[in-house]
């Protein structure tokens, strides 16, 4: 057997539609476009956002709020939910992540929801008022990176 000798199994396929070729081949003429009209056109396709000439629904509905493009969205840890870790242990983006409390890349910031009795130390993006004091009140320490300057 050689490559040139390799087809599909009979039955599998059906021969094109050959359109536009004689009244012989059941699609001459109009080639299954029906008469004029856009659709019958060359290049004639309607985009699926199109309405028939209709007040589009983009422009009919109207724009509220605003997207802040600067905005960034952490993932939110709380200070209970570090409960489990042993004591005098680093915490970290990849700690966070070996628990399955962060998922998403993104910066991460601590929040002071819960109680923790173990000294940790503790290296995020951001932390709340409340995290870093009930981190620091059992003996930890919150590492927080130098912001850099925008260029």
């Amino acid at each position: 057997m050689r490559i040139g000798q390799i087809h599909p199994a009979a039955g599998a396929t059906r021969p094109s539609k050959r359109r536009g070729k004689g009244a012989a081949s059941g699609l001459g003429g109009t080639a299954g476009k029906g008469h004029k009209g856009h659709k019958a056109r060359a290049g004639g396709k309607i985009p699926s956002w199109f309405e028939g000439g209709q007040m589009p629904i983009q422009r009919r509905v109207p724009k509220r709020g605003f997207k802040n493009p600067g905005r960034v969205e952490y993932q939110v840890v709380n200070v209970g939910q570090l409960a489990a870790a042993a004591a005098s242990e680093r915490i970290d983006r990849a700690w966070l992540e070996t628990r399955r409390l962060v998922r998403r890349p993104g910066p991460i910031k601590l929040l002071g929801t819960g109680g923790i009795q173990v000294a940790l130390t503790i290296a995020v993006d951001a932390a709340s008022a409340a995290a870093r004091k009930a981190i620091e009140a059992a003996g930890g320490k919150v590492e927080i990176p130098e912001a850099r300057a925008k260029a």
